[in-house]
């Protein structure tokens, strides 16, 4: 069994790597010159020094400077020296060895230390810094911010950029290719909000890419997939890393490498189905997410599908409605009472336009009867609510790409509180209100998992096996409830109201929602204020044998969810079936 070299292995090798490069040393101890014992000042404090630098340590390597070194630069200038030679070398690990001898400068002493610098674009770089010791402490020179330069000269690089890698549909059709200063997209702008664009990076993000071979101004991933998968697109910058002396301007290339070409990401992305997003959402603020309802792939995303969560309103109540039946709180066959709203934990909540309603779970359902649902959340309680919401990916991030991708990127998640709080809180709850957060491809997660008999898939948007999620399905419901559920959903688009989601092709199973956010400006001080209103719908067909599902957003819409988002449900579910 092999096993990772130790720490004395490590910088025997890089003595024995670095030999050509102290024949001086040896030859001038030969001669005459003081090699010094390994305890001696000048060795021991560029041991100290290197050892700092290979740590990033460079408050401890500042410290060792003599004061002559220390009134020439302060210490913010010595590290952020250190800091930039790291950027322009594309700098990603640094091993240090022992001192390999003692040579006698005029004023002192110099050290050799060999150095091997691994980098992004350039590759290894075996060579050595020559540390100079006087008065007390390292006489330092700004050639040793990396190994192989001399006095006077200073490190620059010159890259060269691989060919981008194309974004492809799930059948092979490019969503987005050519070069990235030239990017196109064959879909037209339907592509655009799924693959994302290209351009100048943010001032923040610039280091971090400069350190990855991409210089400030260089076209790289700004948004979707083409951020998420900046590296694997772009792939491996190459060039030279040159030792430019100041005066001369004359350079000397330390090290050069080729780029290596990018590799494309194939998407789970089904060409139709995202034209048919984006032209159901014709521009307006929200977002269509579209799965397959089996595998939980990712088929279509338009708009602001997971990167806008907002109150999901009545969409919720398929989530409180399987807490219900679980917890034996209600059941199908339930009669209630007609009335235009409830007094929950002292609070009245109406329903919508204040609206009577009422009769059987089921029609209480359809019409998405407040008065009915908002006393359910005390009657669940707040941890069976809480963990209903969980099941169903509430808290946790969205899984469209392996867990690596995900935590680079931090798309944002549908959340629930954990402490939801008192009675009229779980009330405002279980309509979809109060400080419950969803996205379209959060509830059209939710539809996925009823239409597939009660079972979350994943929701990937790759289809490159390494770079899928590692999640693996999640029972969230019995089969049971999830019939249930899907009888329920029937009914709002057969009686209820959800019926502009109806297609010739298939039984639509959906859920209507309207979010209310508050008064809008201006009629704050009437009676019955006018609300801004985000409009929601979920959805899956066929009903009897689940193949697509589907989550629409429109933000301050100008109607419920029921007239201006179950179109874009019919529309785009027509298309896909």
């Amino acid at each position: 069994m092999n096993h990772p070299p130790t720490e004395v292995e490590r910088r025997r090798r890089l003595v024995t790597r670095a030999l050509p490069l102290t024949i001086i040393a040896i030859v001038a101890f030969a001669l005459g010159a003081n090699a010094g014992s390994p305890d001696s000042p000048d060795r021991q404090a560029a041991e100290r020094f290197a050892d700092a630098w290979a740590r990033k340590d460079f408050g401890a390597m500042y410290r060792e400077l003599n004061e002559a070194s220390r009134r020439t630069v302060d210490e913010d200038e010595f590290a952020a020296a250190y800091r930039g030679a790291a950027e322009v070398a594309t700098l990603r690990r640094l091993e240090v060895g022992s001192p390999s001898g003692l040579e006698d400068a005029d004023r002192g002493s110099v050290v050799p230390v060999p150095v091997e610098a691994g980098t992004v674009a350039f590759g290894p770089v075996e060579g050595e810094i020559r540390v100079p010791y006087a008065e007390g402490g390292i006489a330092w020179d700004p050639s040793l911010v990396f190994p192989g330069l001399r006095s006077g000269e200073q490190l620059e690089n010159r890259i060269d950029l691989a060919p981008r890698a194309a974004i492809l549909a799930r059948d092979g059709t490019p969503l987005a290719e050519g070069p990235a200063d030239a990017r196109e997209h064959p879909l037209g702008s339907a592509a655009i909000d799924v693959t994302g664009e290209v351009g100048e990076a943010q001032e923040e993000d610039q280091p971090a890419l400069a350190r990855q071979g991409f210089p400030a101004g260089t076209p790289v991933g700004i948004s979707g997939l083409e951020q998420a998968f900046n590296a694997r697109l772009a792939g491996r910058p190459g060039g030279s890393l040159l030792a430019v002396d100041q005066e001369s301007g004359s350079a000397r290339i330390l090290t050069q490498a080729q780029p290596t070409d990018g590799a494309p990401v194939k998407t789970t992305i089904d060409p139709d189905l995202q034209v048919a997003a984006v032209s159901g959402l014709a521009g307006r603020a929200g977002g269509v997410a579209v799965l397959d309802a089996r595998s939980g792939d990712v088929r279509a995303l338009a708009g602001q599908a997971f990167s806008a969560p907002q109150p999901p309103g009545s969409t919720f109540k398929t989530i409180t409605t399987t807490a219900a039946l679980e917890k034996g709180v209600v059941s199908l066959d339930d009669e209630f009472e007609i009335t235009d709203g409830a007094n929950v934990g002292g609070r009245f909540i109406s329903n919508a336009n204040g609206e009577s309603c009422g009769g059987t779970f089921r029609e209480a359902f359809a019409e998405s009867c407040n008065a009915d649902f908002a006393p359910l959340g005390p009657k669940i309680g707040n941890d069976d609510f809480v963990e209903t919401a969980e099941r169903f990916g509430f808290n946790s991030p969205p899984t469209l790409y392996a867990p690596r991708i995900v935590a680079e990127v931090d798309p944002p998640e549908s959340t629930i509180p954990t402490e939801i709080g008192e009675e009229v809180d779980l009330g405002v709850t279980a309509i979809g209100q109060g400080e419950v957060l969803a996205t379209p491809l959060q509830m059209a997660s939710v539809a996925q998992t009823i239409g597939n008999d009660g079972v979350r898939q994943p929701t990937s948007l790759v289809a490159n096996a390494k770079l899928r999620p590692h999640a693996e399905p999640v029972r969230v419901m019995s089969k049971k409830i999830a019939d249930d559920l899907t009888e329920l959903m029937v009914g709002v688009v057969t009686g209820g109201t959800g019926y502009a989601a109806a297609i010739p092709e298939a039984q639509v199973a959906g859920k209507t929602g309207t979010a209310e956010l508050g008064p809008k400006p201006g009629t704050e001080g009437e009676e019955e204020p006018e609300q801004i209103k985000d409009a929601w719908f979920t959805a899956f067909a066929p009903a009897e044998k689940a193949k697509l599902a589907v989550g629409i957003l429109l933000i301050e819409a100008e109607a419920a969810g029921g007239e201006v988002a179950a179109p874009i449900a019919s529309e785009v579910l027509s298309a896909g079936l």
